[in-house]
């Protein structure tokens, strides 16, 4: 089976790969972004934006997206739905395993992002995609007079929480503290909002129903008194686990999974970078994530060159013999 050649690879579509893809393609890298699933990862479940830089109305994950995708694909750079199996990142080559078929690299640029983590307790399996979900913009819109339990206190649980009340009569929010960890405008905002009952000290223990969710139980931690909620849905936020598995050991992680990366992005393995969520960082947002991007694909055009030049294999193309064969 034939092997592409890249300049580049970043697996993963979210903000920070599109960000690194657009910084890569106007560098005049030959660079391909492959991402499984559709581009803008988590992203695409936010309903509202309202703190990212630039936007002072405010605009919707999607439209955000959409956006980054249009102005990196206008530098070139070149997108492909398929999944990453495995890497063999020895040398100065990087080989990417693909379902379908392998390419090569001299850099690649992981972007996988993390993936809601679940509570683990009866029922949620059971109703997980039919009741249970963690995408208020993706369901909120079908408990429309209803009750419904939210499980979380950060950032997202809040704001999704929020969200919901457009369309629930009444959200149940489930917190294990006595107060939310969320940013202090979305604690007053959800503190104010009639629609939501915060239930402090708690763990949503089981998800009880027929053929759909009927109500769930309620747990206090300090008193260990269980209270049934008659509810038709149960949204969860209560953190992320970040998207390695298919590295294998490959780099150096930390304890908790993610990519251990320094200041440049780049990991234990030299030559490859890591931005977003699925890296060691003290703050997951968007902007974030666009940042990281950008430093990752300055760091692997460097690196681009050290390794060509080391292995004689020349520099990048002239900017007009690139952009020619982009339109080809």
């Amino acid at each position: 089976m034939k092997t592409e050649d890249f300049d580049l690879v970043i697996i993963g579509g979210g903000p920070g790969g599109l960000t690194a893809g657009m910084y890569a393609s106007r560098a005049r890298r030959n660079t391909l972004l492959i991402e499984k699933a559709a581009p803008g990862g988590q992203i695409l479940m936010t309903d509202w934006m309202e703190n990212y830089p630039g936007f002072p109305e405010g605009l919707t994950g999607f439209d955000l997206v959409q956006k980054m995708k249009k102005q990196a694909e206008k530098f070139g750079l070149a997108l492909e739905s398929n999944e990453v199996m495995s890497l063999d990142l020895t040398g100065p080559v990087k080989t990417i395993h693909m379902t379908d078929r392998s390419i090569t690299a001299y850099a690649v640029i992981l972007a996988t992002g993390a993936t809601p983590i679940k509570l683990g307790v009866p029922g949620e399996g059971k109703f997980f995609g039919r009741g249970v979900s963690t995408c208020a913009t993706c369901d909120a819109p079908f408990y429309k007079g209803r009750t419904v339990v939210a499980v979380g206190g950060g950032d997202t649980a809040v704001q999704e929480s929020l969200y919901l009340t457009k369309f629930a009569k009444k959200v149940y929010l489930v917190h294990r503290r006595d107060q939310l960890r969320a940013t202090k405008i979305l604690q007053e905002r959800i503190l104010e909002n009639d629609r939501v009952e915060i239930l402090w000290d708690s763990a949503l223990t089981e998800i009880n129903g027929f053929n759909t969710i009927e109500h769930v139980k309620v747990e206090n931690i300090r008193t260990q008194e269980t209270t049934t909620l008659p509810v038709e849905g149960c949204f969860v936020w209560v953190g992320t686990f970040p998207n390695t598995g298919f590295l294998n050991g490959a780099i150096t992680l930390d304890p908790s999974g993610y990519i251990v990366a320094d200041a440049h992005m780049e990991t234990s393995v030299p030559g490859v970078f890591a931005v977003g969520d699925v890296r060691d960082t003290p703050l997951r947002q968007v902007a974030t994530a666009v940042g990281d991007g950008a430093i990752a694909a300055t760091s692997a055009d460097h690196y681009i060159d050290e390794v060509k030049a080391r292995m004689g294999h020349g520099n990048r193309p002239a900017p007009e013999t690139f952009a020619a064969a982009v339109q080809a």
